[in-house]
């Protein structure tokens, strides 16, 4: 387990479908923000070093929490994360779905197509 994480705070499912279960081998995370994020199903989300989230999604979605215990044992690091230690994790299992709200893009959060064109520059001059 990350030094992060502790499986018994809440953790979190965004995505751009209405649910009830989820599948294992999705995406769950503890950051609530992060998870309403992924609701809108961006192809690039961009963390600032003072935490402040963008992205490029604009589909409206659902965050949901989860509504059973997470144990570690249901639980891997997302292999090929772009997040900090202990943003993503994978599911091993089936979990319980609680749907907390639907979600709206915030154009405060959104990537203008400039700027998501400007990372992806800097990202394939990376590699």
């Amino acid at each position: 387990m990350d030094n992060n994480s502790d499986v018994s705070r809440p953790w979190y499912h965004g995505s751009p479908s209405a649910l009830d279960v989820l599948r294992a081998g999705s995406t769950i995370t503890q950051r609530y923000d992060l998870a309403r994020i992924f609701s809108h199903k961006p192809s690039i989300v961009s963390i600032s070093d003072e935490g402040r989230i963008l992205h490029s999604g604009t589909t409206p979605g659902y965050l949901y929490e989860i509504a059973e215990p997470v144990r570690e044992e249901d639980i891997v690091p997302h292999p090929r994360t772009t997040m900090g230690p202990g943003d993503e994790w994978l599911t091993g299992r089936e979990l319980r779905l609680r749907l907390i709200a639907e979600t709206a893009v915030r154009p405060a959060e959104y990537l203008s197509e400039a700027a998501v064109e400007t990372l992806r520059r800097k990202t394939e001059s990376l590699n």
